[in-house]
C-alpha cells in the first residue's frame, strides 16, 4: 500500500508541474486546468497516505508522559551494524558521517523534485507540497482572476478606426451617467515654419444617452477632412487622440515617399503567465508600442483573434461573455500605448466565435457578432454591401479587400478539399473579390492586398482542415484571378492565425499563360501576443507549387510592417519587415512586373 501511494505521489506531482508549466508558459489550452485540478486531488490524498507510513522526527525531547519501545528505539529505526572494533559504524566513522550528509542532501533534492514527503525534514516536506499548491493557484489565477475580478464594466475609452482621406471613424465607450451627454470635437494641426499651429475646435458628434443595449458605446464619423493632414480629437469625458488622414489614392503624403501599416493577429492577455503582472497586461503591446513612433505606420490591420473567448476555458456563450472579452482588451493598461496614435482595422477569426468555426450564423455566432459589430465593424471601412462583413478600401498606392472567412463558409467536413461545392467565402463575397481583383485601379496604385484571417498556403500541415488547404477548388479560382491582375500591379495576401510567421510565393504553373512576374506572395504573421507552437508545422512539398521564402516559427510576439513605396514609375515596390519579440529579424523587398509583358523569363522579379 505504501509503495502504491508513493508512486501516485510522484505521478500526480509530475502531472501538476508539467501541466502547469505547459499551460502557463507554453500553450494555455483548455485541457490543462482540469488535468492539474484532478492531479492535485490525487496528490493530496496519496501524499497524506504516504505520510502515515513514515516516522517523523520528534518536535522536541522526551517528556515525562512520553513512552518508548522497550529497546529504546523509535518506530522504523534501524540498528547500525558494528564495526570490527565492536563500536557502531555510525558513531565511529567520520567518513561515513559525511556520506550520510550527502545522502540527506540528495534525498532533499529528490523531495523537492518529485513532490515526495521527507521523513527527515518537515520543512522540506512542506516546501515540496507548497510548490504544487502554488502551481495550482497560478493555474486558477490564469483561468478565473481576470473574468471574475476584472470584467471591465467601468471601461471608459475611445479609439480611431478607419481613416480615409476625408473621414475618420471614432468609437467612444462611457458607462458613467455623470459624464452624459458626451460631446466629440476635433481640430486640424498643421505646421508653419516648423511650428505646430492648432486651429479652433469643431463639434462633430454627441450622445445624450448610452445604455447596455450598445454596451454603452456610440460611434461617430468626422467628415470634411483634408487628405494627408494631422488632426486631434477630444471627447468630453477627457479622452483624446490623434490621427492623420490618408493620402489621395495613388499618391503618398507630401512629406513621405511611402505608405506604412502594421499587420498581425492573435491576442491573449497575460501570456506567457507572470504572477506579478496585471491580469489584463498584454506583453506584445509593449513590443509594438516601442516601434510605433519609429515606423510611423498609418494604421494596424489586425487579422483576427482579437479575443480568445474559449481559451483557456469558455465561461459562457451569451453576448455579455463576449462583450467582457472585448472590454478586457481595451481595459488593458497596455492598450493606450498602441492606440492613441494608431488607428486599428479588424477582420474576424474563429476565437472571436469558437475554435475552427464553420457553423455560419448558427449559435453562438449571434452572441459573438454582437460585440464584434459594436466595437469593430462600426468603425471599420464601409462594407462592400450594407450588412456584409467584408470590406474594401484604397489608401495611397494600395487597395485592400478584407475577406470574412467565417460567416459564409460551408462546413469543413465531410466534402473533400477539391470539391466544387465547398466555399470559404460564399458566392456573393467570392464574386466581389473577383471583381476587386479584375477592376482597374487609379493611377499610382501598384498593389492589391487581399486580407485573410487564415493562411492561404497549404504548407501548414497541422490543423489544415480549418485553412484554405481544405478549400482548394475555390482557392484555385482566386489564384487564377490573382495571376490575371493587370500587368504592373502586384497581389499580396496577408494572413494570420498560425502563431508562426511564413512568407510563401505562389508562382503560376510552368507553361501556363501567366508570366512569372504574376507570382502572388503571402505574408502570414502571428501572434501579436500569445503562444507559439513548440513543434514545426510548416513544410514545403515538391509538386505543390508553393515556395517557402521565409519561415520563423518561434516568438510570443510577431508583427509585420509593410512599406508601400510611392512614385510614378512602371513598377511598384514594397518592403515587408518582420519583428519578433520586439526585434526586427527579417525584411524582404518585392517589385511588381513591368506594365508591358515581354516574356516569361525577362520579367521575373522576386525581390
Amino acid at each position: 500500500m505504501e509503495s502504491l501511494a508513493t508512486y501516485l505521489v510522484v505521478l500526480s506531482s509530475a502531472a501538476i508541474r508539467i501541466g502547469a508549466y505547459v499551460f502557463l508558459r507554453w500553450i494555455p489550452g483548455h485541457h490543462a486546468p482540469p488535468v492539474v485540478l484532478l492531479s492535485a486531488v490525487l496528490y493530496a490524498i496519496s501524499f497524506l497516505s504516504v505520510c502515515q507510513f513514515l516516522a517523523w522526527p520528534a518536535a522536541a525531547g522526551p517528556t515525562p508522559n512520553s513512552s518508548s519501545p522497550p529497546d529504546g528505539k523509535l518506530k522504523n529505526e534501524r540498528t547500525l551494524p558494528a564495526d570490527s572494533s565492536g563500536g557502531k559504524r555510525g558513531n565511529s566513522n567520520a567518513g561515513e558521517q559525511t556520506t550520510t550528509e550527502e545522502e540527506r542532501t540528495t534525498w532533499a533534492g529528490w523531495t523537492l523534485l518529485l513532490g515526495l514527503p521527507n521523513p527527515a525534514s518537515i520543512r522540506l516536506t512542506a516546501a515540496t507540497a507548497c510548490i504544487n499548491l502554488l502551481l495550482c493557484l497560478f493555474v486558477a489565477d490564469m483561468v478565473y482572476r481576470a473574468p471574475l475580478m476584472y470584467p471591465a464594466h467601468d471601461l471608459s475609452f475611445s479609439r480611431v478606426g478607419y481613416v480615409s482621406g476625408t473621414t475618420a471613424s471614432l468609437i467612444v465607450r462611457e458607462p458613467r451617467s455623470s459624464q452624459l451627454p458626451i460631446f466629440v470635437s476635433y481640430r486640424n494641426i498643421h505646421h508653419v515654419s516648423g511650428r505646430a499651429v492648432d486651429e479652433s475646435w469643431k463639434a462633430v458628434g454627441k450622445a445624450y444617452w448610452l445604455s447596455n443595449e450598445t454596451d454603452y458605446t456610440f460611434t461617430t464619423v468626422i467628415n470634411g477632412l483634408q487628405p494627408s493632414s494631422r488632426y486631434q480629437y477630444a471627447v468630453s469625458n477627457n479622452r483624446s487622440g490623434y490621427f492623420t488622414t490618408a493620402p489621395i489614392a495613388g499618391h503618398t503624403a507630401p512629406d513621405s515617399d511611402k505608405l506604412t501599416f502594421f499587420t498581425s493577429s492573435c491576442i491573449k492577455p497575460r501570456f506567457p503567465y507572470n504572477p506579478l503582472s496585471h491580469p489584463l497586461s498584454i506583453p506584445g503591446f509593449k513590443h509594438l508600442a516601442q516601434w510605433i513612433p519609429k515606423v510611423k505606420a498609418s494604421f494596424m490591420l489586425f487579422l483576427g483573434d482579437f479575443i480568445y473567448v474559449d481559451v483557456p476555458r469558455r465561461l459562457g456563450s451569451d453576448p455579455e461573455t463576449y462583450r467582457r472579452e472585448y472590454r478586457q482588451i481595451y481595459r488593458s493598461p497596455d492598450w493606450p500605448s498602441v492606440s492613441e496614435d494608431l488607428p486599428w482595422i479588424h477582420v474576424m477569426d474563429d476565437h472571436e466565435i469558437a475554435n475552427d468555426w464553420d457553423g455560419n450564423t448558427t449559435a453562438p455566432y449571434p452572441a459573438a457578432a454582437d460585440p464584434w459589430h459594436l466595437y469593430h465593424t462600426s468603425v471599420n471601412p464601409p462594407p462592400v454591401w450594407p450588412g456584409a462583413s467584408y470590406f474594401q478600401f484604397t489608401q495611397g498606392p494600395a487597395s485592400f479587400f478584407l475577406m470574412d472567412t467565417r460567416r459564409y463558409r460551408t462546413p469543413s467536413q465531410p466534402l473533400s478539399a477539391n470539391s466544387s461545392e465547398k466555399s470559404m467565402l460564399g458566392s456573393e463575397q467570392l464574386s466581389e473579390l473577383l471583381t476587386f481583383l479584375s477592376r482597374r485601379e487609379p493611377e499610382g496604385v501598384k498593389w492589391k492586398y487581399v486580407i485573410s484571417s487564415i493562411p492561404f498556403t497549404r504548407n501548414w500541415r497541422f490543423g489544415s482542415t480549418d485553412t484554405w488547404a481544405n478549400y482548394l477548388h475555390e482557392r484555385q479560382t482566386i489564384l487564377e484571378a490573382m495571376w490575371s491582375v493587370s500587368p504592373g500591379i502586384g497581389v499580396i495576401v496577408l494572413s494570420g492565425d498560425r502563431h508562426e510567421f511564413a512568407a510563401t510565393a505562389f508562382p503560376p504553373p510552368e507553361g501556363s499563360r501567366w508570366p512569372v512576374s504574376a507570382t502572388v506572395h503571402e505574408f502570414s504573421t502571428s501572434p501579436l501576443s500569445m503562444f507559439y507552437l513548440p513543434f514545426r508545422t510548416y513544410e514545403e512539398r515538391d509538386g505543390e507549387g508553393e515556395v517557402c521564402v521565409k519561415y520563423v516559427p518561434d516568438g510570443n510576439s510577431k508583427f509585420g510592417a509593410i512599406e508601400v513605396m510611392g512614385g510614378k514609375g512602371d513598377q511598384g515596390v514594397m518592403r515587408f519587415r518582420l519583428f519578433v519579440d520586439g526585434e526586427e529579424v527579417w525584411n524582404h523587398v518585392l517589385t511588381t512586373g513591368p506594365t508591358v509583358i515581354r516574356g516569361r523569363v525577362s520579367d521575373a522579379v522576386w525581390g
